[in-house]
């Protein structure tokens, strides 16, 4: 009786755990199939797209597909035109950003509260909204033709946002480090390159990479402000793969998805712990 107590026990806990194995089980499938149904299609000739059922494997493993999504078109450029869009945006926006939650929590001036509120209330605009505007004014100041106006709208739009997360981080820094600064003679530029924003570097790194997932993966600004051919980010360079010649190239806009999708993935896994780390970071104060 005594010998089959521990089995019974761990076969009770078992049996409690089994409809937690069964929910992971289900979302690894919801998560997971798309994405091998992706890659898949990417090795598939048109022909396998058009005839073949959808789960059926590919016929040969090729890298044709790859050759054309990157050469034939396009999408090497497309990636140059996003890489050269984002990251100067993601620099204004973290620098400007950080200096404005720095001037919001840090320093001691009046009003400060009523413009936290205001750059809040940034959050709560819809983009659509602000387009036609932001259009009619890049064409009067002569920006269209150009991806200054990703740049700028990037910048602009992301600022709410990382105004309010960094100074919630800076919430979590001891007022006593910048009062020891100022005793020491230190002045309000130093103070912030030299002491707050090597502290903020995990908030930094976070802030910087979820911002970065939005502006890479956005459609709707680059097809506004940047349609024509050389100037198409990486998501409007997908719409090439639709409709040229009347059909849709399904093998090469497989490819070029998974280049996307695959590359994003592999980055959130790799910089999985510092996000982590950076979202923590300003929860607990001292």
């Amino acid at each position: 009786m005594s010998a089959s107590t521990p089995v019974s026990r761990r076969a009770t806990r078992m049996l409690r755990r089994t409809p937690i194995w069964l929910l992971v089980a289900v979302l690894l499938v919801i998560v997971g199939y798309p994405l091998i149904w992706l890659l898949l299609g990417s090795f598939k000739s048109q022909r396998e797209f058009l005839e073949s059922p959808t789960w059926a494997l590919p016929e040969q493993w090729n890298f044709d597909n790859y050759i054309v999504a990157w050469d034939t078109a396009g999408l090497g450029q497309s990636l140059f035109n996003s890489a050269i869009t984002v990251l100067p945006s993601l620099f204004l926006m973290l620098l400007l950003g950080t200096a404005a939650a720095f001037a919001l929590e840090v320093l001691v001036w009046k009003g400060r509260n009523g413009v936290l509120i205001i750059f809040l209330a940034g959050i709560m605009v819809p983009t659509q909204m602000i387009l036609l505007p932001l259009f009619s004014t890049y064409f009067q100041l002569g920006l269209t033709g150009s991806l200054w106006p990703l740049i700028i709208t990037y910048t602009a739009t992301g600022l709410p946002l990382t105004v309010f997360l960094m100074a919630t981080y800076f919430r979590a820094i001891p007022r006593e480090v910048f009062e020891a600064a100022t005793l020491d003679g230190a002045s309000i530029y130093r103070q912030f390159f030299s002491i707050a924003l090597p502290m903020m570097k995990n908030g930094l790194f976070t802030v910087g990479l979820v911002q970065f997932f939005f502006f890479w993966n956005d459609l709707l600004i680059a097809l506004t402000f940047a349609n024509s051919g050389d100037l198409r980010t990486l998501q409007v360079g997908l719409l090439n793969f639709n409709g040229q010649f009347g059909t849709t190239q399904y093998g090469p806009l497989f490819a070029a998805i998974s280049i996307n999708v695959f590359a994003l993935l592999i980055i959130y896994l790799v910089l999985n712990q510092r996000i982590q780390k950076g979202l923590t970071a300003g929860a607990v104060k001292g």
